[in-house]
C-alpha cells in the first residue's frame, strides 16, 4: 500500500470514529434569525379567488418591519410600486415611505381595500401615497397611470416593477393557451410598458428594481410560463442596465424565495400548507424581510456602484 494510500483510509477511520462520537443531530424547526419571530409551516388551509386579497388571508402576511429605524436612504424621492396593494409590494411601498419617499402603488381594480391599507400605512410614516387602479397589461393604462403618479408626487425617481400572475398546473399540458398568455402579458409586457412609461421622467441617480424570483434562476415544474417569465425578467434587469448607464438610471432585480403573500393561498391551498418548507431554514419569508434588499438596491446612498445585478434572497442554499 502507498503513503496516499494509507493517508486517505487513516482520515477515513477518523472520520468514522467521530461520527461514532457525535449524538445524531434531532430535526431543528425553522430558522429564526430576524428581529422578531415568524409563521413556519403547516399554515391555515385556504384556497382564495384570484387576484387573492391579503385582507381575506386567516394568517395575515408580516410588513410592517417594527424594528426597522428610517434613516433619509430614499428622502425626497418619489417611487412607484406596481403591485403595491399587498405582499412584497406593500412591505416595499411602506419601508421606501419610512426612508423618506412619497409612494404611488398600483393595482387590480378589485384590490381596492388592500391598496387603502397600504395608502394608510404610507401616510403614516408621514409620507405622501398615491394608489391607481388598473391593468399593467394595458400599455395605454401604464403611460396614463405614470403621468398620473407624476403628476401626484411631482416626478418619478424610482420604479419597483413587481405586479405578477402566478398559477401552478398539475401537468405541462394543462397549460393552456390563455393562461400563458396572461402570465407573459402581466409579468413581462407589463414590466416592459411601465419602464418605458416612466424612464422619459427619471434623471440621473433614479432606479428601477425589478421582482425577479428564485424560480428564474431554478425553474419550477408547475410553474413553467412563471420560470421562464422570471428569467426573463433577470434579462431584461441585465440588457437593460447597460442601455441605461448613459443616463445615470440604475436597473437592479430582487429574486425572492418563497414569500407569504396572497399569491399562495390563492394559487393550491394545499401547496401553500406546506409553503417554503422546502428551503434550508424551512418556512417561508415574510414580506418585510425581503423589503430591505429593495431599499438597499433603490438608495442612491447604498447602490451608486450597483447596476444589472439579480439579488437573490432565498432562504439559503444547500440539500433541502
Amino acid at each position: 500500500m502507498s503513503q496516499v494510500e494509507e493517508r486517505q483510509r487513516a482520515i477515513q477511520r477518523q472520520v468514522k470514529e467521530a461520527d461514532a462520537k457525535r449524538p445524531k443531530e434531532k430535526p431543528q424547526g425553522a430558522m429564526q434569525a430576524g428581529a422578531r419571530e415568524y409563521p413556519e409551516p403547516p399554515f391555515p388551509d385556504q384556497l382564495l379567488d384570484k387576484p387573492g386579497l391579503e385582507k381575506d388571508q386567516k394568517l395575515q402576511p408580516m410588513y410592517d418591519a417594527p424594528y426597522w429605524k428610517g434613516s433619509g436612504k430614499l428622502e425626497g424621492m418619489r417611487a412607484i410600486v406596481t403591485g403595491g396593494d399587498s405582499g412584497i409590494g406593500r412591505a416595499v411601498a411602506v419601508l421606501f415611505a419610512r426612508e423618506g419617499a412619497d409612494v404611488c402603488i398600483m393595482h387590480l381594480p378589485g384590490e381596492q381595500a388592500d391598496a387603502d391599507k397600504t395608502c394608510e400605512a404610507i401616510r403614516g410614516e408621514g409620507r405622501k401615497a398615491h394608489s391607481i387602479a388598473g391593468d399593467v397589461t394595458d400599455r395605454a393604462f401604464c403611460f396614463s397611470a405614470v403621468e398620473q403618479a407624476a403628476g401626484a408626487l411631482g416626478g418619478v425617481d424610482i420604479l419597483v416593477n413587481n405586479a405578477a400572475f402566478q398559477l401552478h398546473v398539475g401537468q405541462f399540458e394543462d397549460l393552456t393557451e390563455d393562461h400563458f398568455d396572461l402570465t407573459l402579458k402581466t409579468n413581462l409586457y407589463g414590466y416592459f410598458h411601465m419602464t418605458q412609461a416612466c424612464i422619459p421622467r427619471m434623471k440621473p441617480g433614479s432606479s428601477i428594481v425589478n421582482s425577479g424570483s428564485v424560480t428564474g434562476l431554478m425553474g419550477s415544474p408547475a410553474i413553467v410560463d412563471y420560470s421562464m417569465t422570471k428569467g426573463g425578467i433577470h434579462a431584461f434587469t441585465r440588457a437593460l442596465s447597460g442601455a441605461l448607464i448613459a443616463r445615470g438610471i440604475r436597473v437592479n432585480a430582487v429574486a425572492p424565495g418563497p414569500v407569504w403573500t396572497p399569491l399562495n393561498p390563492s394559487d393550491d391551498a394545499e401547496k401553500a400548507k406546506h409553503f417554503g418548507e422546502g428551503t434550508p431554514m424551512k418556512r417561508p419569508a415574510q414580506p418585510e424581510e425581503l423589503a430591505p434588499a429593495y431599499v438597499f438596491l433603490a438608495s442612491p446612498q447604498m447602490s451608486s456602484y450597483i447596476t444589472g445585478e439579480i439579488l437573490p434572497v432565498i432562504g439559503g442554499y444547500g440539500a433541502h
